[in-house]
Order: C-alpha cells, then structure tokens, then sequence
C-alpha cells in the first residue's frame, strides 16, 4: 500500500469518476429515446442487456449525491445521440436535450464539472441501417449537426468535452463505429476509410466547440495499452515500435499535429489502401488539433518478434509473464500509465486528462451491507501515486477519473464485473432493488478527494477541513 505523499496534486485538480450514458441510464425507449446500435445488439444468455442498466436516469439526483458526499468535482458521461435525435438526422427531441439540462444543473449544483463525451459507441441505429454508420460521409455530417446542437444547447454548462471514447478501437471494431464489413471488396481498406471518416468528424466538432463555445477545451482521447518489448532483442523492441504506432500513436498525431504520420501514409500508399481525402479534408485536420488528450488506462502487454504471425496491427502482442492479472486476465501494471504519461507529454507537450482506469472485479454485499474492497484500494491507490510521480517529472496532468462510480453493466452485457465506489443491488438479469450502498471504497476516494491526494494509504482518517 503506498503510504501517505508529503506534497499534494496542483490546485484544481480534478477528481471523480467516468461512465457512459448507455451503461448507466437504463430507459432505452422513455423519453422520446430512438434505438441505438446497443439497443439492438444480441444478448448472451445469462448475461444483461442495457436496457434498464443502473436507472440512472431516474435516480440521478441520488446518485450525484452520493458523489458530491465523496467530494467529486468532474463527473464524465456521454450524451446518447438517440436521446436528441432519435433517428440521428430528422427532428430534435426537445425532452432528450431537457434531460441532459436537468442532469448538467444537477451536477453543476453540486460543485461538479461535467466532462461530456460526444459519442461513445451508442450510435443511433437508424443511421446503422441506411447509411453503414462511419462508412458513409453522411453521418460525419450528421455528427457534426448533432455536435453543433449539444454545444449550443450546453455551451455555458459544459467546458471540457472528448470526440468519441476510445477512437483508437475504430481500426479494431468499426462495428463500435455503426459499420458492417460485409461485401466489402478490401476490408482492411474500409476499416482505414472509417478511421479517416471518424477523424473527420472529430476535427469537425473541434471547429464547431471553438466556434460555439468561447473557452470551451476538445480533446482526442484513446484506450491506451503500454507494451513493452518481450526481451532485449532489438527485432522485439522494433515489433514494440511498431504496435505501438497502429494502437496508439497515430491517432495522438492526428489529434495534436493535425496530419497523419508518414509511417502510416508510407505503408497504406504501399498497399493501395489509402482512405479517399475530400476536398479540404487536410485542411481540416491541420486547423483543429485538440486542446488537451484524454485516455483510459487499465493494463500493459509486451509484444514478440518471434510470436507476430504477420497480420496488421495487433501481431505479437503477449501477456507479460512478471506481471499479475485481474479476474479477466488484464495485467495490473500502475508503473505502465507512468510511462504512458511520460511519453505522451514528450511527445505532444499537451495536458493530458486520464479520463479512465480502474479494476472490475466480482462482489457482492457482505452481512453488514458493504464491499471490502481493499482490492480496489490498493489498484488505485498505486495508479493514483504513479500519476503524482510523473507530475513531479515535469507532465502535465490535471485530472483522474475512475471507471465507474456506482456499478454498472460492461459494454459487453455483464455486471458481475463491478467497477464502483457504490454497490448497485442487482444481478445480470434479477434487477432486485437497484439499491445503493458504499462500499469500503468510497471513504477512501473520499480522503484522497479531501487531502488533494496527499493521503492514499488504506487507514482510515480523521475528519479532513
């Protein structure tokens, strides 16, 4: 367990938690709601669907209580785009934007910053079916209609907002991204047309944020894995470069220079793959690079020459043996998001917001209706110092968000994987009572908001001013 820091974070620092709208507000069809590619998505048995999810959208004024209680100051969610528009062109929905303008107040009340995500994997299903999703200009579009109505709508609520979550998966799941790949002539040709479509409309709503929003701050944000080479060999440490370039580097680049990397254009242009660019399309990106990075961090792998069978992107990556894994086999590595910290900020020399990071782990409520959670207090208690030591060498970081704040279901359709400071009382299809209790958890995130993360230690602590 790491022992109390003498030295705090900076001033302002922001602490909270980070959820989608999908995985918590449940009422999938209520209030004027369309369907979402979510909403259709096959359901394995024994597993749940989103559809009622954690009722946040009924119970939210009890849940940002229960964060400001833990002394939350940034709370991120995602707008569902269903909600505004609820075939994702057509008319706005006058209750969906309401909602979102209850929930802001409600937060903004409570001395909580939101931080909104744009888009997170939820896209309106209509738009799926009529326009394979990311794959057609059209909805790059349409995003930016969608974008420029929230931003004017929620404008001088809101400051800090990302794109889309995780936009370095568009290579690896375009489905995330509303596209089917069947019938296409050269996939992989495709999956890189999308990845160029998605940066368009992100470069899109960094024009329209800087023109809507005086002050208001965009970022680009990905998942982002640490790999390291599997031994000293220099082919594994060149195999190392090169994943690391498809999953996480290119897509920084875009964001922060505004124009895609030569390793890259190099090897597409080799394999006469490269994405079709509308006119003012390299305009576009050059002129609206973002104004800090976002990412979420959970684990690292390391990658093998010897293992990388020779398909793109992902060949080689392996699980490092001196590491130990959660229930679901993700290596918990704190001294990796030091890393990408520092790289990232020697990179880009922007401030970065970890918008994500956390441990899922099966619970389930004890006889004095709580979660001894230790596990997760010494996960987060570990990642947390390791972002004050990188502060220390010179990054600039200004906020942590933990993955979820209560429990939620997984973007898979599980719940036993429970992420939260708070203990939703339900199982994978028995909603039960969707009841609220702390878990051991809470009063410590509590004390680290209260101490400014000087106090990470697992004791409990008197009453902090």
């Amino acid at each position: 367990m790491v022992k109390n820091n003498e030295k705090a974070f900076p001033e302002g620092f922001f602490w909270g938690g980070a959820v989608t709208s999908f995985q918590t507000e449940g009422a999938w069809n209520e209030g004027g709601k369309g369907p979402s590619i979510v909403d259709a998505r096959p359901v394995k048995e024994g597993q749940s669907d989103w559809k009622t999810a954690v009722d946040f959208y009924h119970r939210y004024k009890e849940d940002i209580a229960l964060f400001k209680e833990m002394g939350f100051n940034a709370y991120r969610t995602s707008i569902s785009w269903s909600r505004i528009f609820p075939d994702g062109e057509g008319e706005v929905n006058e209750e969906g934007l309401q909602f979102y303008d209850d929930l802001f107040d409600e937060m903004i009340a409570n001395g909580i910053q939101p931080v909104i995500t744009l888009y997170h994997f939820d896209l309106p299903l209509a738009l799926r079916e009529k326009y394979n999703g990311f794959a057609s200009r059209e909805v790059v579009n349409l995003f930016d209609r969608y974008a420029r109505t929230v931003f004017k709508r929620y404008g001088h609520k809101v400051k800090y907002w990302l794109t889309f979550n995780e936009q370095n998966l568009v290579l690896t799941n375009p489905d995330f991204w509303g596209v089917k790949l069947d019938g296409a002539e050269n996939e992989e040709a495709l999956k890189y047309q999308v990845t160029h479509n998605a940066f368009i409309a992100h470069a899109k709503a960094v024009k329209s944020l800087h023109e809507l929003v005086p002050g208001g701050q965009m970022a680009g944000m990905v998942t982002y894995m640490t790999t390291y080479p599997n031994t000293c060999k220099p082919e594994d440490a060149i195999a190392n470069m090169k994943a690391k370039e498809l999953l996480v580097d290119f897509y920084f680049d875009v964001f922060a220079h505004g124009e895609y990397p030569s390793y890259v254009t190099s090897d597409l242009k080799r394999k006469g793959i490269m994405p079709q660019f509308e006119e003012g399309d390299a305009a576009l990106l050059k002129e609206n690079t973002v104004d800090y990075l976002s990412i979420s961090y959970y684990q690292s792998q390391t990658v093998s020459a010897e293992k990388a069978d020779g398909k793109w992107l992902i060949s080689g990556v392996t699980p490092n043996p001196g590491l130990k894994t959660n229930e679901w086999g993700w290596a918990i590595d704190p001294i990796g998001l030091r890393v990408c910290l520092k790289d990232m900020y020697a990179r880009y020399r922007l401030p970065i917001f970890i918008t994500e990071n956390g441990i899922g782990v099966r619970e389930e409520l004890n006889e004095n209706n709580t979660v001894e959670d230790d596990y997760r207090i010494e996960y987060l208690s570990e990642h947390i110092n390791q972002v004050k030591l990188a502060i220390e060498e010179g990054v600039d970081v200004f906020g942590y968000l933990t993955w979820g704040s209560t429990d939620l279901i997984s973007s898979g359709g599980s719940f036993e994987k429970r992420y939260g400071f708070v203990f939703v009382n339900r199982g994978e299809t028995d909603l039960r009572d969707l009841k609220r209790y702390k878990k051991k958890s809470f009063d410590w995130y509590k004390k680290v908001i209260a101490t400014n993360g000087a106090d990470l230690s697992s004791k409990e602590s008197v009453s902090v001013k």
